[in-house]
């Protein structure tokens, strides 16, 4: 699928084509495929469809300097969505986005108008303020540590036993662990090995965006019901704030107990309880 500059993009249907839409996204650095354990629980009653954000994933690497939020939010809007409209027929859709691509999904010019339902888990958002400057100076540690991440690695089991020690994958299981492997890395082109298939840099390019963005979010003026999903707010590791405290009168907001920023791999059984919770309220059920 072409986006307007023509970088394309690939698109994946799968699932109940008869059901309702999901269309799901990942989050910095990552690829939809990472979540399968996630969205492969609505395949029965739903039409899934997932895509990579554009240099991620089993897109191409392009251009870095259109690689941050706003760039995703157009691509989202005058490409992947009509776009998946137009390939697999006009419904409702519900979008289904992690981290970056949750909020790339909160600063569509539309506003959401086109969805039917926007299901966010761990978004990136902060007022300013106290707390946006608290989201900053942690926004900033994380884009340098991705700055100073290896690129290159002999196998899947050495991307692996670099990150077994993380405090942010605690929880997750030793199969979603692999599946991180082999959704983020490709064959080295250049020789034996693999490579990240989003580029440190544009990772952290990508992140030191998120400030001067997650500032512009505003929760009170989106045009379709929103859903925010996060992290334990109580748990050391989790990344960055779900949502300020301040914006959770303004949706429909739940955590996760004892997990962290990638909950849909450490519960996906909860995730999607409440995922499908929303959908129901929605109308959005395989008998809706």
């Amino acid at each position: 699928m072409p986006l307007g500059s023509g970088e394309p993009t690939i698109v994946r249907r799968h699932g109940n084509p008869d059901g309702p839409r999901l269309l799901l996204s990942h989050g910095n650095g990552l690829a939809a495929d990472f979540y399968y354990p996630f969205w492969s629980r609505f395949l029965d009653d739903f039409e899934v469809v997932v895509y990579d954000c554009r240099n991620h994933g089993w897109n191409r690497v392009g251009d870095r300097a259109a690689h941050n939020p706003r760039v995703f939010a157009e691509d989202l809007d005058t490409a992947v969505f009509p776009g998946v409209q137009e390939a697999f027929g006009r419904k409702a859709t519900v979008g289904c986005f992690h981290s970056l691509s949750a909020l790339v999904s909160l600063l569509l010019p539309s506003r959401g108008a086109a969805f039917a339902g926007l299901l966010l888990f761990d978004p990136p958002i902060c007022r300013p303020g106290l707390s946006q400057r608290r989201f900053d100076s942690r926004v900033e540690t994380a884009a340098h540590a991705m700055r100073l991440r290896a690129e290159r690695f002999d196998s899947h089991e050495a991307f692996l036993r670099l990150n077994a020690s993380s405090p942010l994958l605690r929880g997750i299981g030793p199969r979603e662990m692999r599946l991180i492997a082999e959704t983020t890395l490709r064959p080295d082109p250049e020789g034996p090995g693999y490579i990240l298939r989003c580029p440190a840099a544009y990772e952290a390019q990508a992140m030191d965006f998120l400030t001067a963005y997650a500032a512009m979010v505003d929760l009170e003026r989106m045009r379709c019901p929103v859903k925010v999903v996060g992290g334990d707010p109580t748990v050391p590791f989790s990344y960055l704030p779900s949502v300020d405290p301040e914006l959770v009168m303004a949706v429909d907001y739940d955590f996760v107990p004892e997990t962290a920023h990638y909950l849909q791999l450490q519960r996906p059984d909860v995730c999607y309880t409440l995922a499908r919770e929303f959908l129901d309220r929605l109308g959005l059920t395989a008998d809706g």
